[in-house]
């Protein structure tokens, strides 16, 4: 199986650590390493590095061949520009159809917390498996721990199987991001999971799922695959000095849809030709400041602060603090408080609020004076 890391997205839900320009996937939240330093060494120790890719977007290539300056950059696939995870995923598969059309690769995000590493690349090995035999797509879908609304919800039905204690469901349809009431339902009832966002199929069934269900996708996808077959080396980026056949392959992209592609295919694909497996390896998006301090307690002092930087505190706890701006940060009397202090920016919230990072970021985008700071 190939693994290929995701590392084109843009999400800003950390702000004020993670901007537009340098979102958290490069950012050290979680330690001493980036978010994609920790997920590229995830897989090191059972997978090669010549079966590693990175996807990523123009914009971020700088930052992935700075933060892993031996990765190979026959290895790195730049999409000729963003535009969403349906353009993204299928041009992947374009790129990796040419030489191994047969050979499943699984999609990861490079910016998730994985608790249990083992446990996590055991599922895989498993869905590896589970294509090779039925030649279904294969997604985990992760149990529910309160009613997220940031989240999709996969439904599953009965239990196909059980490999090595890791159990496999029937596929019964996908809700994207629900309201706070519908996610509430979802969460008490045991039929529905999170969304993990781990496709993993074979490439050649990627592009037939995108022939079938999104033509619009698929017939500059198969332009590119055409350019590919002849001329391989195109792919390999060379930023602004593209040559002529990689300025085509650009050109043919743009023609693609920005659209999801849970919305381009995996939702319109017959429910028989999806399985589920049950991810228990301790999984989270990191989708805000509150999520990082529940899963990195560990790591918090006696009183439950998380700490990062220079900072003292008098009857502080429950709360996360957070400087990169080099001045001490001192706090008194707070408890359950995000605090984070970068260069130019400080957010100080409530942690049970920090999921609204996202109302900040929108009115960061209509202010052309402070659109500097996203």
């Amino acid at each position: 199986m190939k693994i290929v890391i995701l590392a084109g997205g843009s999400g800003t839900r950390l702000w004020p650590m993670s901007r537009r320009n340098s979102p958290k996937q490069f950012s050290k939240v979680m330690g001493k390493k980036t978010l994609l330093e920790i997920t590229l060494n995830r897989f090191k120790k059972e997978y090669s590095l010549d079966k590693i890719y990175i996807s990523t977007t123009p914009g971020y290539y700088k930052n992935v061949i700075k933060i892993l300056p031996d990765f190979k950059v026959q290895n790195i696939i730049v999409e000729p520009e963003k535009r969403d995870t349906a353009a993204a995923m299928g041009y992947v598969a374009a790129v990796l159809s040419v030489d191994d059309p047969s050979e499943p690769l699984a999609f990861v995000a490079s910016d998730h917390y994985i608790k249990d590493n083992n446990l996590f690349l055991q599922t895989l090995e498993i869905a590896e498996a589970e294509i090779k035999r039925t030649g279904k797509l294969l997604d985990i879908g992760i149990v529910p721990e309160y009613p997220s609304t940031a989240l999709g919800y996969t439904r599953i039905g009965a239990q196909v199987r059980t490999e090595k204690g890791i159990e496999i469901y029937e596929f019964l349809g996908h809700k994207e991001k629900p309201s706070y009431k519908v996610a509430q339902k979802y969460f008490d009832k045991r039929e529905y999971l999170w969304h993990g966002n781990f496709y993993m199929w074979t490439p050649e069934m990627f592009l037939e799922a995108f022939k079938k269900y999104a033509p619009e996708v698929y017939k500059p996808l198969e332009e590119i695959r055409d350019i590919l077959k002849k001329d391989k080396k195109s792919i390999v980026y060379k930023g602004r000095r593209s040559t002529k056949k990689q300025m085509l392959i650009g050109k043919i992209f743009r023609k693609i849809p920005k659209t999801m592609i849970d919305y381009a295919i995996t939702e319109k694909m017959k429910p028989r030709d999806i399985l589920i497996i049950k991810g228990e390896f301790g999984w989270s998006d990191v989708g805000s400041w509150n999520d990082l301090h529940k899963r990195m307690l560990n790591k918090a002092d006696s009183k439950g602060n998380l700490v990062k930087g220079n900072w003292m505190g008098v009857d502080t706890t429950h709360s996360l603090v957070y400087t990169t701006s080099g001045k001490m940060v001192a706090t008194i009397g707070l408890d359950d408080m995000v605090i984070v202090d970068t260069k130019d920016a400080l957010l100080v919230c409530p942690r049970g609020r920090s999921q609204d990072v996202k109302a900040i970021i929108e009115k960061l985008k209509k202010n052309k004076k402070r659109k500097k700071y996203l």
